[in-house]
């Protein structure tokens, strides 16, 4: 068996043809899906991109006990396990986040792997003093963490001269050379891993003059991870979405190399092809723009994936099973005849195209100390924390670094030992304390959406049996997975399913509204966005807080904006510390 995995970062489903004939003409996205299997109902697991790949790797979910990591001691990497049997798998990748601190544990469970630089804020490229940066208003805007980001962005793409200097251009060639030498060969995987079309929507003038001629002079193309409220730019939102579509183009064509190789090598015969995403992205819908500082909407969660299995040989067909990334993981072990590790929890999919055999009834996914969200492919329900507090909150964790940088002493002066789980082959962890991440989701609040006659998502439900028998199921799921004990408790959820009925739903929308109403005081009743009331919870915890929130509500009627709130405080005598929280990073 041989395999081929195309892994795109951020790969939008509503902009596929294959899911949404209203979406601009992508051609071999419409050829993929006539030779493989296309799956109507896959979600993300573990959110955003290193915990998707350590679902990947490990196949089960890791976001209910840490946030973005590496891998762990005690992981179990199906990489790791195809080269101990004879499988040989190799890694071409421009996503630079695996060679920061959070991910550099990943690469070298391949067999082998190939590094393109130059995506995104890769410290990749150095010129002292360069000053190309400061015309963009993404970079006018930004705070220090995400100025770094933008600075060696531009530097790096002063190094993109040609079209082939592009990384998914380089990534796409080294696949290619890598089928050349190795396509007559047997038991290996390749996995090609493009972080296009992620943004920035870095992509050569060709693409952007196909979408619209006006984007030739409109270097701004690297979206905020915000509510559209606080960005208050209408035109920017938009030319977000054109600069996204100019990157699928380039993805669509350089996809197509792969199709045309297969083709041309009869690699349909004996080869597995896969084209998977680890999540998608928000162009402002809902009043919202990116990712992971807003609930898991199916934007960003219901995502594309494909598969050609030439044993099965099913094509130009869709499958409405319900999976994730971690049965991707165990579907690749399968393919080379491997089992999965008794701490595998996915399944394989393989059963799924030769015998249409449904496995799963839910899913759960999400981020690491958030909503925790499920789905049986008709509602979405999401339970958020059940205090604004959001606590208890731990990292369980051998490997305590984020994303760019080690746990500081802080955070692990009150770490303590955790016995650990079943999946941590007895090995105990360290415990720590964690924090939300870049939301809140008592801000929100639970939420249900029935995707049936809301398959936006704008319209969430009060439904008391509909959640309660939900909220049995996410309990269930929790267990399934292992989750530590504090989620129970973080999300509000009775131990005792019998407990969990209508009644218990209605008497905690009842003391929701007594908490939003002890914090905010009247306010708690005023039309507003979620992001706005996040600022208000916020602010009602500073010393000052209660006055001002008083004083805002006697001078402000009708809908309340973030701006409403900054303008009322320029106009008092407040404290310092809630200026402080105006500008403060998700």
């Amino acid at each position: 068996m041989k395999v081929v995995m195309l892994m795109f970062d951020t790969l939008r489903r509503n902009q596929l043809p294959p899911y949404n004939s209203g979406a601009q003409p992508l051609p071999n996205f419409e050829r993929l899906a006539q030779k493989t299997v296309r799956f109507d109902n896959f979600y993300v697991g573990s959110m955003p991109c290193m915990p998707a790949r350590r679902d990947l790797h490990t196949g089960r979910l890791n976001f209910l006990h840490r946030s973005w990591g590496p891998l762990e001691p005690f992981d179990d990497s199906i990489f790791e396990i195809m080269k101990k049997n004879g499988v040989y798998s190799h890694l071409i990748t421009d996503h630079q986040h695996y060679w920061e601190d959070g991910g550099a544990t990943y690469h070298n469970r391949y067999s082998s792997y190939e590094f393109i630089r130059g995506q995104e804020g890769d410290l990749w490229k150095a010129r002292i003093g360069f000053t190309g940066a400061e015309k963009l208003d993404s970079w006018k805007n930004a705070e220090p963490l995400r100025r770094n980001m933008i600075l060696h962005d531009q530097i790096n793409r002063s190094y993109l001269h040609r079209e082939a200097d592009y990384p998914q251009a380089r990534c796409y060639q080294a696949g290619l050379e890598f089928l050349v030498e190795n396509c007559r060969q047997d038991n290996w995987l390749l996995q090609i891993e493009s972080f296009d079309p992620h943004e920035p929507f870095c992509v050569p003038d060709r693409f952007k003059a196909m979408v619209d001629p006006a984007l030739l002079h409109n270097e701004d193309d690297w979206p905020e991870y915000s509510s559209t409220e606080r960005i208050n730019n209408q035109e920017k939102i938009n030319n977000n979405g054109k600069h996204y579509q100019a990157l699928m183009l380039m993805c669509d064509e350089y996809l197509g190399k792969i199709l045309d190789f297969f083709d041309e090598h009869d690699m349909w015969r004996d080869t597995m092809l896969v084209v998977n995403t680890d999540h998608g992205f928000l162009l402002g819908e809902k009043e919202w723009s990116g990712k992971s500082v807003m609930p898991v909407y199916n934007e960003i969660a219901h995502v594309p994936f494909f598969i050609w299995d030439p044993r099965s040989a099913l094509a130009g067909e869709a499958c409405g099973e319900l999976a994730q990334m971690h049965d991707l993981s165990v579907t690749l072990l399968d393919a080379f005849g491997l089992q999965k590790t008794p701490r595998m929890t996915g399944e394989s999919l393989l059963p799924v195209l030769a015998q249409h055999k449904q496995k799963r009834q839910n899913i759960i996914f999400g981020y690491f100390g958030a909503h925790v969200s499920i789905t049986n492919g008709r509602y979405v329900y999401m339970r958020g924390s059940h205090t604004p507090e959001n606590k208890p909150l731990y990292e369980y964790t051998l490997m305590p670094v984020h994303m760019r940088r080690m746990f500081n002493v802080d955070e692990l002066r009150n770490a303590t030992l955790h016995a650990g789980f079943r999946f941590t082959h007895g090995a105990p962890l360290l415990k720590i304390p964690g924090c939300a991440g870049f939301y809140s989701s008592y801000a929100h609040g639970n939420l249900l959406f029935d995707l049936s006659c809301d398959p936006y998502q704008e319209q969430p439900l009060f439904d008391p049996e509909t959640e309660a028998a939900l909220l049995r199921k996410l309990s269930q799921a929790l267990t399934e997975a292992q989750a530590p004990a504090d989620e129970w408790v973080r999300l509000g959820i009775p131990l005792n399913p019998d407990e969990i009925n209508a009644a218990f739903i209605i008497t905690e929308h009842k003391e929701r509204a007594r908490i939003l109403n002890d914090y905010l005081g009247p306010l708690a009743m005023t039309e507003m966005h979620p992001d706005t009331r996040a600022l208000l919870l916020e602010i009602a915890v500073c010393d000052d807080g209660k006055r001002f929130l008083s004083e805002l509500y006697q001078c402000h009627k009708g809908k309340l904006h973030r701006r409403d709130v900054v303008a009322f405080y320029e106009r008092g005598e407040y404290g310092a510390e809630i200026y402080s929280l105006f500008n403060k990073p998700y």
